[in-house]
């Protein structure tokens, strides 16, 4: 006999009523757009072939995604099990080793290199092994000697003799500087520590360790198996009598952008830098590694995870908002890495704080791109404040700094000077508000720009004027964090009907690249 069924019901109403929030929004959506759209849009404004995306609510991995085509020219779609370089998240594989040779009696964060390898030059001896860490060296940078060559497969002990007789950069402990090199003597420092090369020790303690399938250095990456049905169809014949090829862990393509179009990028452009850049994997193994750093499964000391996952003390009192890769804005317990090798980019960040516990890691194959404001946006879909900095984010580009404001203003002053870019004015809001007798954060506003390309706007629509010269603001918000923020150019130029103007994609390259550099570290 057929139940009663209130009339009152519709066939659309949900059974359940789903909460909006819990372990992160079950609605992933920032600013009423949807994660996927979000990303389908920045790679289409960056023009990025292929991503893969990881999203971890610890101890969880609830979502995995790939974007777009891994290999453009065969047509390979960007999935899950694509191996990407995860670039300068490799460091922070680096930094777990050495505390576990620490944690075994093997190693001393505080000796000098010199006790270790006593072959290299006089000058070197006295660096110690934590401001290899710390990228507190003051080293040249061997990937910059006359003759180097990423295709030339030499040994690291003869890499970095090629800048045996160059003379240090700064004194070391005095600055931080992110280099190749400081990576390459950190592992040869491994290698002698643990009596076995670099790569055995992070397999074993790490990556078998965990049971991570698809995480390899970059010369297993090289021999991964490789279908060979027709790349025009994507007709693939070798599973049939090879287990290999089903389900395989393909690499992703690279690739750079030259006058606007994408170009693929050889393999051996971009180097092993061995110990620095080194680290091919998927994000989903990468997650996985990064719920494992935040107990004691992989470095067992709470003081040794703090001297990793804290901003560097120099030898000469400074503090600087970075360690091993990792950099610490202002937001309670988030870190991050970033990093771009020849034709590929990646971004790990991770709200470390008990209320928050949430990882977005970003893998693309075009190098140059900085993933930091998108990753905000994603984390922001689960958590609203998570996101960048509480403002419409469909009108400004969003960056959290690492520095201080006048830190941050300082360094966008210096990075458009040494480009030759003139400044029209600065402004302090914080200041004037101070002199109104209000009291308001600290708050300044960099103006900027090039007149002849702004001209050039002006001549196809005079009314862009008003928007003109371009602007940078950086500011407190009432946590503390420090935001950099700037029109999105995009949507701006479109009200005036400059949306495909062919000065655009250089305004905006050039606006992130000064955002990105005056916000970090590295």
């Amino acid at each position: 006999m057929p139940q009663e069924t209130d009339s009152t019901s519709t066939p659309s109403s949900p059974a359940v009523a789903l909460p909006a929030s819990g372990r992160g929004a079950s609605r992933v959506a920032y600013l009423g757009e949807a994660m996927d759209r979000l990303i389908y849009d920045f790679m289409a404004e960056e023009k990025i072939p292929g991503m893969t995306l990881a999203i971890v609510q610890a101890p969880y991995i609830p979502r995995v995604a790939g974007y777009g085509l891994a290999d453009a020219e065969k047509g390979w779609l960007a999935s899950s099990k694509t191996v990407w370089p995860v670039v300068d998240i490799s460091q922070a594989f680096g930094a777990v080793a050495v505390f576990q040779l620490v944690e075994k009696g093997k190693l001393d964060v505080n000796a000098p290199v010199g006790n270790i390898l006593p072959e290299l030059p006089d000058a070197w001896k006295s660096i110690t092994v934590l401001q290899l860490l710390q990228h507190a060296t003051g080293l040249p940078d061997y990937t910059k000697a006359e003759g180097y060559d990423p295709r030339r497969n030499i040994s690291p002990a003869e890499q970095l003799a090629a800048v045996f007789d160059q003379p240090l950069v700064f004194e070391p402990g005095t600055q931080v500087a992110m280099n190749p090199t400081d990576g390459l003597l950190l592992s040869l420092v491994v290698d002698r520590a643990a009596g076995m090369t670099y790569e055995k020790f992070i397999r074993q303690g790490q990556i078998e360790a965990l049971g991570l399938k698809r995480t390899l250095f970059s010369e297993d990456a090289e021999r991964l198996p490789a279908d060979e049905g027709d790349a025009a169809t994507h007709v693939h014949e070798q599973f049939k009598s090879d287990v290999r090829f089903v389900d395989p862990a393909e690499t992703a393509a690279g690739y750079r952008l030259d006058k606007g179009a994408l170009v693929p990028v050889p393999r051996g452009e971009a180097g092993r830098l061995r110990g620095y850049a080194d680290i091919w994997s998927t994000p989903e193994e990468i997650s996985f590694w990064d719920i494992c750093l935040a107990g004691s499964i992989l470095v067992k000391e709470p003081a040794h995870r703090d001297m990793i996952y804290k901003p560097t003390l120099l030898a000469n009192g400074r503090h600087v908002p970075a360690m091993s890769g990792w950099q610490f804005p202002h937001h309670p317990g988030l870190m991050d890495i970033k990093g771009t090798i020849p034709g590929y980019s990646a971004y790990i960040c991770r709200f470390t704080d008990a209320s928050e516990l949430v990882c977005v890691t970003l893998t693309c194959n075009r190098e140059g791109v900085d993933l930091t404001n998108l990753s905000r946006r994603i984390a922001g879909a689960l958590d609203p404040k998570l996101g960048s900095g509480g403002l419409d984010d469909h009108c400004l580009y969003l960056y959290e700094s690492v520095h201080d404001v006048p830190t941050t203003t300082a360094r966008l002053r210096a990075e458009l000077d040494r480009r030759g870019i003139p400044v029209f004015a600065i402004f302090d809001h914080g200041q004037n508000a101070k002199e109104a007798g209000l009291d308001m954060p600290p708050a300044q506003v960099v103006v900027f720009g090039s007149p002849k390309v702004g001209t050039r706007l002006m001549l196809e629509n005079p009314g862009i004027a008003a928007e003109l010269p371009l602007r940078i603001a950086v500011w407190q918000d009432g946590t503390g964090s420090v935001w950099v923020s700037s029109p999105r150019l995009v949507p701006l130029a479109a009200c005036y009907g400059l949306r495909d103007a062919p000065a655009l994609p250089g305004m905006i390259r050039l606006v992130r690249e000064l955002v990105s550099h005056a916000a970090n570290v590295y």
